[in-house]
């Protein structure tokens, strides 16, 4: 875990998710805290990031998701080197 982050402030926001319970309560929450930009932006990264686990290359990733090849390279790092996150996610959703 990256300390940087880690801090007051952030636990009471992570605490704060984790009290969701449905989809339409995460639309609700995450419409009143982030711009509607930031929320693309977040699912972008997210859709991209299963793409690369999918071994997609690069050209077919832009042309589904619109991201710039500099975000997904970005998303591919954190996959690399990051603290492997999105597979335990992914493993935990199945296959939606």
């Amino acid at each position: 875990m990256n300390s940087k982050i880690k801090d007051e402030n952030a636990d009471f926001l992570f605490d704060a998710i984790l009290t969701l319970k449905t989809r339409e309560e995460c639309y609700q929450f995450f419409e009143d805290l982030c711009t509607v930009s930031e929320i693309k932006a977040l699912s972008q990264r997210i859709v991209v990031a299963k793409m690369l686990s999918e071994k997609r290359v690069y050209s077919d990733i832009v042309a589904a998701t619109g991201a710039s090849t500099a975000t997904i390279s970005r998303v591919n790092r954190s996959l690399i080197y990051g603290c492997d996150a999105y597979d335990m996610v992914f493993s935990r959703m199945g296959d939606k």
